[in-house]
């Protein structure tokens, strides 16, 4: 395993995108616990894009413009959708311990859904990792399947330390009113972005 391989997988998954965000308002929302479940539901959802890679589909959505759209447009509409449901859930940041809990199996849902919608991540699987796997060599699918893991250890371990550095200013937050009519803008709004620049996406 080279450095190279660990210093660019590094840098891709520590840049705030769908992930991130998605782990960040969960922590300051949700607590602790949440935000480390976020974390690991967007790193099961990288296995989708691994298995894809593997079997040829992601060949596929590479050539095919019309799988690619089809994919990148369900993306847009769940981060559109996250958009609207963010602004409009009022309850999801109150204050005191009677704050309303999502259960663990709808933020992993959640979590998944963000990285499965994402076909820039089956994109990076296709013209990344092969760069670091010789075609046709011995052995070329356990180490394309060990990068993987490195890669989903490294998201893991990223998207944790996000959750639970938004989890431990929650309680300050939560007691400014002011403060959370603006994260919930900023989330929604981050949502919002993230979704155009997907549908912007060639």
């Amino acid at each position: 395993m080279s450095i190279a391989f660990l210093l660019t997988t590094l840098v891709v998954v520590a840049t705030p995108g769908t992930g991130v965000v998605y782990t960040l308002s969960t922590g300051v929302t949700q607590g602790r616990r949440a935000g480390v479940v976020a974390a690991f539901g967007c790193t099961l959802g990288i296995v989708p894009h691994l298995l894809a890679t593997i079997t040829g589909l992601a060949a596929l959505l590479h050539t095919s413009a019309l799988a690619f759209q089809v994919v990148k447009y369900l993306g847009v509409a769940y981060l559109l959708y996250l958009a609207v449901a963010t602004l409009r859930d009022r309850e999801a940041l109150t204050v005191g311990r009677e704050a309303p809990r999502r259960s663990a199996g709808r933020v992993i849902a959640s979590g998944v859904l963000v990285n499965l919608l994402n076909p820039k991540l089956t994109l990076f699987f296709v013209a990344f990792l092969p760069q670091f796997v010789p075609l046709g060599a011995p052995g070329s699918l356990g180490r394309m399947l060990a990068l993987s893991g490195v890669f989903m250890l490294a998201t893991f371990v990223v998207f944790t330390g996000y959750g639970l550095a938004a989890a431990a200013v929650r309680d300050r937050v939560l007691t400014r009113p002011r403060v959370l009519a603006w994260l919930r803008r900023v989330f929604a709004g981050t949502f919002a972005g993230l979704g155009v620049t997907l549908a912007a996406t060639t």
